[in-house]
């Protein structure tokens, strides 16, 4: 199954209740695919899915698969710190009709090389599904070192893709050299997309996709054509969008910046909580300052 070279880490739409909404989450699924993304990514980081429910996952899962349908792969986000709890969803998943699934390094409990080799395999083992792996040690405090996502490959032939968000070049390079052709290496944070695949990356799991797709599209696409120059521009002139995005947690600006451009799904569940005054008036001023408000 081809993963793709621009995914959107989707965020959850909630009614004015805090309630999850799945028509919105149809909706918005099927814009982001217009505008050019290869592959939508439910109930991640982005997707808050430490607040959403078991259940609420489910709905999710089978509301953005109904949709998408052909025109886009579909990744259940289904891994957490608890392997067993993580098989039972990635077999809910299945039951959905997505495509894949992607499983995130255990977050609290810092298990080493080896027990985290365990963990994705033992889920891996239990579906027939396509498997991503995410490694974004800033959230989750450990780091899935390049020599077990290698390992991890190797003995998991439905493991196809990584997403990178170690922030180390060094480490996306080890993965990329040592990998298996059918391995996709997918940033996973905008500003680093455009370095990672002058080191022969793939692509990118996009948040900033909700506000410009086709723009990081484009810079992808004229990458490989050999246009660095091109793509070199398009890099630049979004990068005060990549990093502004990130001005507070995840997704707090991000459906912020929504509701300013006339595209609301809603709020944030606690413990987030929405932007301050200040903060609204930066996110305010960078749109402005990409022409978006």
């Amino acid at each position: 199954m081809p993963v793709g070279r621009m995914l959107t880490a989707m965020a959850t739409p909630f009614t004015p209740q805090l309630e999850l909404d799945p028509q919105k989450a149809r909706s918005l699924s099927q814009r982001l695919v217009e505008e050019g993304s290869d592959g939508i990514v439910v109930a991640g980081t982005t997707g808050e899915s430490p607040t959403l429910s078991e259940e609420e996952k489910v709905l999710l899962f089978e509301a953005v698969a109904d949709a998408a349908g052909d025109r886009a792969t579909v990744w259940a986000n289904t891994g957490n710190y608890d392997t067993s709890a993580s098989v039972r969803l990635t077999q809910a998943a299945e039951r959905t009709g997505v495509h894949g699934v992607m499983l995130v390094v255990p977050y609290y409990n810092k298990p080493s090389q080896e027990g985290l080799y365990r963990h994705f395999r033992t889920i891996a083992d239990a579906t027939r599904l396509p498997v991503m792996l995410y490694n974004v040690p800033s959230r989750t405090s450990q780091n899935l070192l390049a020599e077990t996502v290698l390992r991890i490959a190797r003995d998991c032939p439905n493991v196809v893709a990584v997403k990178e968000a170690s922030g180390s070049l060094e480490q996306a390079a080890e993965i990329v050299r040592g990998r298996k052709r059918d391995l996709s290496v997918l940033s996973g944070d905008d500003k680093m997309t455009l370095p990672l695949l002058s080191i022969g990356a793939d692509g990118v799991v996009s948040v900033a996709s909700h506000l410009v797709g086709p723009e990081i599209r484009r810079m992808i696409e004229a990458f490989l054509k050999g246009q660095v120059r091109i793509a070199q521009e398009l890099h630049l002139r979004l990068l005060p969008l990549f990093t502004g995005l990130f001005f507070t947690s995840n997704p707090v600006p991000l459906k912020r910046a929504l509701q300013l451009c006339g595209r609301d799904i809603g709020g944030v569940r606690l413990p987030l909580a929405p932007p301050s005054a200040a903060e609204d008036d930066f996110l305010q001023g960078l749109l402005r300052s990409q022409g978006l408000l």
